[in-house]
């Protein structure tokens, strides 16, 4: 029945596509998870789409000298030869290069520090024999997809007096993969690229203008550095002068990653329709998976690929068409009205619960504010934008500036030093005393951040009753799905907005009693009472839920560590206990 519903939503509204969209070369997808019968699964729907290119990569080969193990290169031949059964012209999996710098032999390591000896032509022979034996154990595959740098072994940290940058260090990477993958064996070479900066996205186009191999084909990130809703597209796509394809995150790595509701088609259209009208942009290619038994296929969130597919066909199409096409066939049109209100929540659910007034505090979807620091320095939006600001919805319908306001005030002091990840990242936001290194969260920004979860409780309430009202519209199993996506979706909105009350009510707590105002304590102990009862609601939920990178249930733990440390003296505040 599923297949048919695939082959149904393949041909649906077929009348609408455009022409230009279908001449987009490369429509791939991508494999993470190690889960062989998800894999298969996702394999023999990859022809309803069209799918013409595909990734192995992370649980199943993160970089090629895995293949030496016999079950990762049974898997990863295994996968190959089902795809190009299933008609997927391109079969390519994952590569890190340089390795570990054990991985390589002692004679090579002559320079500074135990370094590679980049400049030996018999390394380089040794490198490109290594690359012909990995090769010759997976036969079937049809290239390479190859990070080059911040890889085990950083090529620009390795000695050269010929090769003078760190752009050519890594080219001469690069083109000794190229010489053995494309040359060699005419396969594909497929370079990804990605940067924590401006000034490293610099030095990658310096690399790329070295490579010397003209048959290299670049693979970007959708995002600047990382997948946030709140970063913009990433400029340097297009800027290039090779072949592109870009990577989409509809996998979610931090936005939930399919354990709840990630039904935003508009998100992905938003994005796709930008990048597919740029010069040197010749396909996509979508995460299937966020590891473990996370995968879109056969669930609700299996519209991001849809999106993606019919936003090839016809980048003129608008999201409330594939809202339409995709839930009426798949569910039926009777179902369709409350679904689709449901679905169109999903977005500003997790924008508002998961991120606080516009930068992720989810660590790989797991709730962690403290002590992740990234949340207030590597991951913040403001590092991609000119200005840095954003205007935040969600019932608050106000600007901020990332740095000033946003970071300044959420951030717990630690975490704004010369000293700290921030100052060594992002030294211009000390430079400009956009932060101070003293505790700032105040009722206002309290008042903010409360305002912004309960509106993600609100709304993931609402979302849950539209799908309770479909009820007797759907199949059974249908509707237990999608009953518990958004039951899990809507207790997830109440752990953020409990913990968020909690946690940062208390570092004002923390701060002494000039600082408490006169409802504060009310407000964190409601909150911490607040967190058994969603936590206890979480453990007694029945039945299994997706488990990948992020264990949606460890979030309740993490939910209750916090509780104790507030109850009890948290090391980072001075020890202090709040009295209840």
């Amino acid at each position: 029945m599923k297949d048919f519903i695939r082959l149904v939503l393949v041909f649906f509204f077929a009348i609408s596509i455009n022409c230009k969209g279908e001449d987009v070369p490369i429509k791939g997808w991508i494999i993470l998870s190690d889960n062989m019968d998800n894999a298969i699964t996702t394999i023999k729907a990859a022809k309803d789409y069209k799918i013409n290119h595909l990734q192995l990569s992370h649980q199943i080969i993160h970089n090629l000298m895995e293949v030496k193990s016999e079950s990762v290169r049974n898997q990863v031949r295994d996968l190959t030869r089902l795809a190009h059964q299933e008609g997927i012209e391109e079969v390519l999996v994952w590569d890190h290069s340089f390795y570990a710098l054990d991985y390589y032999p002692a004679q090579f390591k002559t320079g500074p520090r135990g370094t590679l000896n980049m400049d030996n032509p018999a390394f380089w022979e040794w490198f490109k024999q290594d690359y012909r034996g990995m090769l010759d154990l997976i036969p079937e595959i049809d290239g390479l997809v190859l990070t080059f740098i911040e890889t085990g072994t950083y090529a620009e940290k390795q000695y050269s007096n010929r090769l003078k940058t760190n752009e050519e260090k890594l080219a001469a990477v690069v083109d000794a993969v190229a010489d053995v993958v494309i040359n060699e064996r005419g396969k594909k070479l497929y370079i990804r690229t990605f940067a924590y900066s401006k000034e490293e996205y610099a030095n990658t186009v310096g690399c790329i203008n070295h490579i010397k191999n003209d048959k290299v084909i670049l693979m970007m990130k959708e995002t600047p550095h990382d997948f946030f809703l709140t970063h913009p597209n990433d400029p340097f796509i297009g800027k290039i002068n090779k072949p592109t394809i870009v990577e989409f995150d509809t996998g979610n790595e931090y936005n939930g990653q399919g354990v709840i509701a990630n039904t935003w088609p508009e998100y992905v259209t938003k994005r796709w329709t930008d990048f597919i009208k740029r010069p040197n942009v010749i396909g996509y290619v979508a995460r299937t998976d966020r590891y473990g038994t996370t995968k879109l296929v056969d669930s609700a969130n299996e519209i991001l690929l849809y999106a993606l597919k019919r936003s090839t066909e016809n980048p003129e199409i608008l999201p409330d068409q594939i809202y339409d096409e995709y839930i009426s066939t798949r569910y039926g049109e009777k179902a369709l009205e409350p679904i689709k209100k449901a679905f169109e929540k999903a977005y500003d659910i997790v924008l508002s619960s998961m991120y606080i007034l516009g930068t992720n505090a989810a660590k790989h979807s797991s709730m962690d504010y403290d002590p992740y620091s990234s949340s207030y320095d590597r991951h913040v939006s403001g590092r991609w934008l000119e200005p840095p600001v954003v205007f935040v919805e969600h019932g608050i319908n106000k600007e901020f500036h990332y740095w000033k306001d946003i970071v300044n005030h959420i951030a717990p002091a630690r975490f704004k030093t010369k000293d700290s990840r921030l100052g060594l990242e992002a030294r211009y936001v000390i430079d400009r005393n956009w932060v101070t290194p003293v505790e700032l969260m105040d009722s206002l920004y309290l008042s903010y951040i409360i305002t912004e979860k309960r509106y993600g409780v609100s709304l993931a309430n609402e979302a849950l009753a539209d799908i309770e009202r479909a009820k007797e519209l759907l199949d059974p199993s249908d509707y237990k799905d999608l009953y518990r996506l958004f039951r899990r979706t809507a207790l997830t909105a109440q752990l953020y907005e409990a913990v968020s009350t909690a946690y940062f009510g208390f570092r004002i707590y923390a701060k002494g009693e000039s600082y408490r105002y006169e409802n504060l304590e009310e407000q964190i102990r409601s909150a911490l009472n607040r967190i058994d009862i969603v936590t206890d609601e979480m453990k007694s939920m029945e039945g299994e839920y997706p488990l990948g990178q992020w264990d949606w249930l460890k979030d309740a733990e993490t939910a209750l560590s916090y509780k104790k440390k507030i109850l009890t003296g948290w090391k980072e505040y001075n020890n202090v206990k709040f009295e209840q």
